[in-house]
Parts: C-alpha cells; sequence; structure tokens
C-alpha cells in the first residue's frame, strides 16, 4: 500500500511509545528517505506542539499529541491518499477541531483523504462525499453537504 501512495492511521495503537517524537517521524518515512527535512518541516508546521517535543518519548504524549504524530509519521511518505480510522476517537472537543482543521488543510494541499469516523457531524464537514453506515450496510450516500441536512442521517445513528 505504501508504495502505491497510501499511508494508514489506525485508531490505536498509533504511535511507537518507546520511540521519540522524531524517531517515531523517521520510521514514517522508512521507504522514502529523499526530501526527509522537507517533509519534517512540513509536518512541524502542521502540529508546532511536537516541534520542542521532537526528543520526547511518544509514550509521554497526550491522546491529542498521539494522534498529531500518527497524523505527522503517515504524512511522511508524502501520500497520495490518507487512511485515517476514527481520528477524533477519544479525544476532547477543543482537540477534534484542531484534528479536522489539520485533515482540512492536508486535503486542500492536494492529499486525498479517505476517512472512517462516527462524528458524523465532523466527518461530512471534512470531505466531498459521504457514505453513511448502519449494521454494516450503506444506507445512505452523497455530497457531503446535503447528507450534514438529512433527517435520516439523524434517524440512522440515534434511532429517532
Amino acid at each position: 500500500l505504501v508504495l502505491c501512495g497510501l499511508s494508514y492511521v489506525p485508531q490505536v495503537d498509533n504511535v511507537f511509545p518507546s520511540l521519540t517524537i522524531l524517531e517515531n517521524l523517521e520510521m514514517g518515512a522508512f521507504v522514502r528517505q529523499d526530501g526527509l527535512a522537507e517533509r519534517l518541516d512540513r509536518v512541524f508546521s502542521l502540529f508546532p506542539d511536537l516541534t520542542n517535543r521532537r526528543g520526547e518519548k511518544a509514550g509521554k504524549l497526550s491522546g491529542g499529541q498521539r494522534q498529531m504524530l500518527a497524523l505527522g509519521r503517515a504524512l511522511m511518505l508524502d501520500p497520495d491518499v490518507l487512511l485515517l480510522d476514527e481520528p477524533s476517537a477519544s479525544l476532547s472537543p477543543k482537540m477534534v477541531e484542531l484534528i479536522f482543521d489539520r485533515i482540512n488543510l492536508i486535503n486542500s494541499e492536494g492529499t486525498g483523504i479517505l476517512l472512517v469516523e462516527q462524528n458524523a457531524h465532523e466527518a461530512l464537514s471534512a470531505c466531498d462525499r459521504g457514505y453513511v453506515l448502519a449494521m454494516g450496510e450503506n444506507r445512505l450516500e452523497g455530497e457531503a453537504k446535503s447528507l450534514l441536512d438529512n433527517e435520516e442521517v439523524g434517524k440512522l445513528y440515534l434511532g429517532t
């Protein structure tokens, strides 16, 4: 998948806790060493909270900082498409806002995003097209903006 331009951020266990922030990012670039300094600069500009902590072990980071690091590590391959599994899981509302802001920025810079997310509002706000699954079946699909206003989405998620 990596050689095809895909990079994946899992929901859990998405950093190497015994490695430093910098080592985690370097692991993300293991198959592509050219332009390493530029990609590191990009990650640190997207996630400035990581910049001054680059020598710290990832295991000491908060959940939100771990998510930043996991996204950063995935970006170290300069992927064409970023696969994200529940990027808002267990994060504070403030951190969810920051993570989705960065996801939108990454997408606006030309990286495709394939997102699996239970926070329907944030997910649909961050994408062009959406698919709503219920009980493992595709129940709705369409333009994200139209799904945001669709009462059926609420019924599927809330059972109303």
